[in-house]
């Protein structure tokens, strides 16, 4: 593409969930096929879903997927300010890819001036890199409350002076009053600067939303550039958004409490594409179904997350499990979970102290102020002579120690993972993405009981989802462009 009519490009969603994400992800890969040099980028993220950069850092995991879309390796600069939310009321606060501090609400409101220094360097960084950058709003720009100080939508489009594209999800209903009330809610340049409408997750004739589409045409004075269809079937790494209950049809049973601050659930998207497999989420209030596995997944709140776990049983629950045979695994929060005691002397998570675990596995665990992030590809020892292919990465702030450490879940380069319990039940590790390799994930059902020669390549799914994403929204891209080019020549 000779002459690109914008350097940066903001798309906004009229609701959480609207699809920005995805729509991102979409020019990042139509540009990137086009031959232009792209990155994406999201100043402000809230999020537990995230993924460690190759520099060293930590930022969400849509961005993470939006860099693949690209075409290029993730890095902290795509999304400067990540927080990961602690309780109802605080957050860890992480600029630049490293913890910066704990806060809560109005705290960071405070803050975000000093957060605003942060995202534009960031943006400035990759202007100076890329040919162009598509940046990803967060939640609405039409929160009122939260405009004083915004550095996540309008307020980062105003600093840059940056086209706006909305986007509106049709599937929820009422998608003409949410983009008409969002509207209604911006200033007048911030509407001046929304350069047209993205409809998302269209199923039905398009003839009968055809005067839909004029009548918002004509009451806002922009562009409809497109109408997305529903999607099934996507593979593509959540932001936040926990997946459905139940997924798979699989005779093979794995059970996942949903936890409060369940992180990086995206854990578990390969075994919920097993075709042997079937994924239960377990939310509160619900019956606790039999299973051949139980997952206990990692946590932003280890002691929390345990006590919300030992309130609804089912700690009696895995013992009755464990009885008949069954398996259980513990990832990253999960694994600390699994033992004897964890201990926050710092108030890394909430009020010092002390809790009782699970007691399934012989360890303790003390939560520490350094975060540790790494990224591991190569090959491992599972248990302790099966040879796997091992891709996976670390987020925590804990170091876990006792006997049970002595049986590793893995070898890596001689250096001992997580731990197994003497009987060959249980294991943990604070390894995420442990089931994305096939191999690695063929061996860990194994061990837990499923015998399959069917695996999933969640890379293999993952590109051809982008492929789908992107073919879709050609026709709004190339609408797009014209909308654009037509402003850059008038000005």
């Amino acid at each position: 593409m000779s002459t690109l009519p914008f350097r940066t490009l903001m798309v906004q969603g009229t609701t959480s969930d609207a699809g920005k994400s995805t729509v991102v992800a979409a020019l990042c890969r139509l540009l990137a096929q086009r031959g232009v040099s792209v990155a994406p980028f999201k100043p402000q993220n809230m999020a537990l879903n995230s993924a460690v950069t190759r520099d060293g850092g930590e930022i969400g995991r849509a961005q993470a997927l939006q860099a693949i879309a690209a075409g290029i390796e993730p890095h902290t600069d795509m999304n400067p300010v990540l927080l990961k939310p602690s309780s109802d009321t605080g957050a860890q606060v992480i600029i630049h890819g490293r913890v910066r501090a704990e806060m809560n609400a109005r705290d960071y409101h405070q803050y975000k001036t000093v957060a605003m220094g942060a995202v534009l360097e960031s943006h400035a960084r990759l202007l100076a890199q890329y040919e162009a950058v598509v940046v990803e709003g967060a939640g609405s720009p039409a929160e009122v409350n939260l405009r004083d100080r915004d550095i996540a939508n309008m307020g980062f489009a105003e600093s840059v002076d940056c086209p706006v594209v909305l986007v509106a999800d049709i599937d929820r209903g009422g998608v003409f009053a949410h983009i008409v009330g969002t509207l209604a809610c911006l200033s007048e340049s911030e509407r001046n600067r929304i350069v047209g409408f993205v409809i998302n997750r269209f199923r039905g004739d398009i003839a009968l939303l055809e005067p839909g589409l004029s009548w918002l045409e004509a009451q806002t004075g922009k562009p409809v550039l497109g109408v997305l269809p529903y999607l099934h079937g996507l593979y593509l790494d959540a932001e936040d958004a926990v997946q459905p209950a139940q997924s798979g049809a699989g005779a093979f049973r794995i059970v996942v409490p949903s936890l409060p601050r369940m992180s990086n659930h995206t854990d578990f998207d390969a075994l919920r594409a097993h075709p042997d497999v079937d994924l239960r989420f377990v939310r509160a209030g619900e019956a606790i179904p039999a299973a051949d596995l139980v997952i206990l997944p990692g946590s932003k709140n280890t002691r929390g997350d345990l006590a919300w776990l030992q309130a609804r049983d089912w700690a009696p629950y895995l013992a009755r499990h464990l009885r008949y045979g069954g398996k259980v695994i513990g990832i990253c929060g999960g694994f600390q979970m699994l033992g004897r005691k964890v201990d926050d002397p710092h108030g890394v998570e909430g009020a010092p102290g002390s809790s009782a675990g699970l007691g399934l596995l012989d360890i303790e665990t003390i939560l520490a102020v350094d975060k540790r992030l790494a990224l591991l590809k190569e090959r491992a020892l599972f248990q302790g002579d099966e040879e796997i292919e091992l891709r996976g990465y670390e987020i925590h702030m804990g170091v876990s120690a006792g006997p049970a450490c002595a049986l590793p879940a893995f070898l890596i380069g001689g250096r001992g993972e997580g731990a197994r319990s003497g009987d060959g039940q249980v294991l943990g590790t604070y390894l995420h993405g442990v089931f994305d390799h096939p191999s690695a994930c063929a061996a860990l059902l194994r061990w837990a009981g499923l015998r399959s020669e069917r695996a999933v390549d969640t890379a293999a799914l993952r590109e051809a989802s982008l492929e789908r994403v992107a073919a879709a929204t050609e026709a709004t891209f190339e609408r797009l462009m014209e909308v654009l080019g037509a402003q850059a020549r008038v000005q």
